[in-house]
C-alpha cells in the first residue's frame, strides 16, 4: 500500500500520490497523455452534469465538430496561429500516402467553427448563435503533470456570435459567472475572477477574463476562461450579417472553456495528508456504507439489510451512495474510502445494531458520531451542506490570509517567495511583466474586477505611472 508523502515535504510528489491511492489517473504509453481511471472519470461526468446545466440554462445548444483542422485555417487569424504554433501537432499522412492537406489535431476550434458560422449567418436574425462542443484536444507539451498538463486533455469549449461589442463582451461575462458558480459553489474552490494582461491574453482575443484559484502551496491555477473576441475572427472568416439597416457588417464573437484540469484543482484545494477530499456536491458516492463483516452469516445478513434500507432512504433523496460489504478487514476498508475522498462514511456492523445506531464519519474533519438508525436519514441531510460549507469557508481563508499587498519591490519579492498572491500596482507594459516573470517566476494572474484601482501610484517594478493593480503569483 502506497504511503502518502505528506505535503510539506514534497507537494508535487504529494499531488501524485493522491491521484495514484484515490485511482483516479495514470500515464499512458503515449508520451505526456493520460488514461482517466473509471473513479477520476466519475467525478468529469458530475462535472459535465453541473456545467452542461449551466450552458444550456445561457441557450447554448450542445454540438460536435472534426478533430482535424485543414492547416490554412490556423493560419488565417495571425496571432491565433502564433500563438498555439508551438503546441500543434500535424497530421502528414493517412492511408498509407503522403497527404496533400496537412491537417492539425484541434488545439481548440475557433478556425474550424468559424470556417463553418461564415455558411450559418446571414441577417441578423440569425443572431446570437451560441453553440458548445465537450470534446477533446492536443497540446504537445514537452513537460506534463496529471490533469494539469497533458498532451490530450478533455474540456468544454463555447462559441458565441452576436451582433454588438457590448453584447459580445456581456457573454463573455456572463459565462466567466458561471464558471465562478461551478468553482465556488459545486467544487467549493474560492477564485478571484478578473480579467487577462495582454500578454496572457488567448491569442487572438480581444480580452480574456479568467477565474483564479490559490492552490495549497500558494501557487495560482487558472481554473476557467472566457474571451472576448471583438471582430477579429469574424473579418479574418469572413463571417458577415445584414443588420436591421441592411448593412452588411461583421459580428462580434466569444469563446469560453473549461477542462479536466480543474480536478487538478480539486485535488489541490482540499486534499490532506490522508488522501483525497472530494466536497459533496461533486463527489460521485456522497455516502459509502461500509458494513463490517464477521463470521456470523446470519449477523451479516441483518447488516446487509439495515445497509440496504438506508441506501434506499438516501438514494430517494437524491444521494450517491455505495454499499460495500466486501471481505476487506474494517481498517483497510475505511483506509480506501478515506483516500477516495468520500464525505460521508456510514459504518454498519452488530454492535451498531445491537445499540440500534450507527457510527457516522465525517471525511473534512475526520471525526465520528453515534447516530440512532431512525435518524441516519435526517443526519445525512444536516452535515452535507456543512461539509460543503466547511470546505469552501476552509479554503477562503487560506486564500485571503495568503493573498497580501506590497509596496515596495523588495516586500513583492519576499512574498513571492513565500507562496502568496501579491497584489501590486503595475504599469501594464509587456517588458515589465516579462522582467517581474524572469526576476521572481511570478506571473499577471488576472486584474480582479472588486479590487479597488484608485490611487494607483508607481508601478511595483518600474517606478513608472501604474495603470492597474494585479494579482502576481507563481502558477501551475
Amino acid at each position: 500500500m502506497l504511503k502518502i508523502t505528506k505535503r510539506e515535504e514534497d507537494f508535487s510528489q504529494w499531488y501524485q500520490d493522491i491521484i495514484t491511492v484515490a485511482d483516479l489517473a495514470d500515464y499512458s504509453c503515449v508520451k505526456g497523455s493520460m488514461i482517466i481511471k473509471p473513479y477520476g472519470y466519475a467525478i468529469w461526468e458530475q462535472i459535465q452534469h453541473e456545467l452542461n446545466l449551466m450552458i444550456k440554462a445561457k441557450g447554448v445548444d450542445n454540438m460536435y465538430f472534426p478533430l482535424l483542422i485543414p492547416m490554412n485555417l490556423l493560419y488565417k487569424e495571425a496571432d491565433h496561429i502564433e500563438g498555439f504554433a508551438p503546441e500543434v501537432a500535424i497530421v502528414t499522412h493517412a492511408g498509407g500516402e503522403k497527404l496533400e492537406q496537412e491537417y492539425a489535431i484541434r488545439p481548440t476550434s475557433e478556425t474550424i467553427i468559424y470556417d463553418t458560422f461564415k455558411n450559418w449567418i446571414n441577417t441578423y436574425r440569425d443572431l446570437p448563435l451560441k453553440i458548445n462542443q465537450w470534446a477533446n484536444v492536443m497540446r504537445w507539451e514537452k513537460r506534463t503533470k496529471l490533469f494539469l498538463r497533458t498532451t490530450e486533455f478533455l474540456w468544454q469549449e463555447g462559441h458565441t456570435v452576436h451582433q454588438t461589442p457590448d453584447e459580445a463582451d456581456d457573454f463573455s461575462k456572463e459565462m466567466l459567472e458561471v464558471y465562478r458558480v461551478l468553482a465556488e459553489d459545486i467544487l467549493a474552490i474560492p477564485v478571484f475572477t478578473g480579467e487577462k494582461s495582454k500578454s496572457e491574453r488567448f491569442a487572438g482575443a480581444e480580452k480574456t477574463y479568467t477565474i483564479e484559484a490559490m492552490m495549497q502551496d500558494g501557487k495560482a491555477l487558472q481554473s476557467g476562461t472566457s474571451h472576448n473576441l471583438g471582430d477579429h475572427f469574424s473579418k479574418a472568416f469572413e463571417i458577415t450579417f445584414t443588420d436591421a439597416h441592411n448593412q452588411q457588417v461583421h459580428p462580434y464573437q466569444t469563446s469560453w472553456g473549461v477542462s479536466t484540469r480543474i480536478i487538478g484543482g480539486l485535488i489541490m484545494t482540499h486534499s490532506d495528508d490522508n488522501g483525497l477530499v472530494l466536497p459533496p456536491n461533486i463527489a460521485p458516492i456522497q455516502v459509502v456504507l461500509a458494513c463490517l463483516m464477521n463470521k456470523d452469516e446470519a449477523e451479516n445478513d441483518k447488516i446487509k439489510d439495515e445497509a440496504d434500507s438506508i441506501f434506499k432512504n438516501l438514494t430517494k433523496l437524491g444521494y450517491r451512495v455505495k454499499i460495500d460489504d466486501s471481505d476487506l478487514r474494517i481498517g483497510e476498508k475505511f483506509f480506501k474510502w478515506e483516500q477516495k475522498g468520500v464525505p460521508v462514511r456510514i459504518e454498519i456492523g452488530a454492535r451498531e445494531l445491537a445499540n440500534s445506531s450507527v457510527s457516522i464519519f465525517r471525511r473534512d474533519e475526520m471525526s465520528k458520531a453515534s447516530v440512532p438508525l431512525l435518524e441516519v436519514t435526517d443526519y445525512v441531510t444536516m452535515i452535507t451542506p456543512k461539509i460543503q460549507a466547511n470546505l469552501y469557508e476552509k479554503a477562503l481563508r487560506y486564500q485571503t490570509q495568503k493573498t497580501l499587498p506590497a509596496s515596495t519591490w523588495e516586500q513583492f519579492q519576499k512574498l513571492v517567495e513565500e507562496g502568496n498572491f501579491v497584489i501590486a500596482s503595475y504599469d501594464g507594459t509587456d517588458e515589465t511583466e516579462a522582467k517581474i516573470k524572469e526576476l521572481t517566476k511570478a506571473t499577471t494572474r488576472c486584474k480582479p474586477f472588486d479590487l479597488d484601482q484608485s490611487n494607483l501610484g508607481n508601478c511595483i517594478y518600474s517606478g513608472k505611472p501604474a495603470v492597474a493593480r494585479y494579482i502576481f503569483a507563481k502558477s501551475y
